[in-house]
């Protein structure tokens, strides 16, 4: 039977899972795990994202060693990110808890209806 300790999730842990989990870095793997590309791509590729908030994004992946960032020397010059053989390793976890989701999504939404109408919201 599981006890409670096989599920803690230590700090460390967590400000990864965090980071790797957030609000866009999952859109920014998506995009670099098709192939690399410049910061404006991403922009064009998940419009929703502010230039502050994709920057912060790369910054934490390229920390994690998730991906990687190149200077291309043109002129102007580029900065280009790509994913890393780290950061390709992500790929199956991440399809499983999307699988997961989508799997359950009705049990989640009758849930969440059933929630909602309990407290009135």
């Amino acid at each position: 039977m599981a006890t409670s300790d096989e599920f803690r999730i230590d700090a460390p842990h967590r400000e990864l899972l965090d980071q790797i989990l957030d609000k866009w870095s999952l859109s920014v793997l998506n995009e670099l795990c098709e192939h690399p590309c410049r910061f404006n791509e991403l922009r064009r590729a998940i419009p929703q994202v502010t230039q502050k908030s994709l920057t912060a994004t790369l910054r934490r992946l390229e920390r994690n060693g998730v991906i990687e960032r190149e200077v291309v020397s043109t002129r102007p010059v580029a900065v280009q990110y790509r994913i890393t053989p780290l950061g390709k390793t992500l790929r199956p976890p991440i399809d499983v808890l999307l699988a997961w989701a989508s799997h359950h999504m009705p049990a989640i939404e009758q849930a969440r209806a059933t929630f909602d109408g309990a407290s009135g919201t």
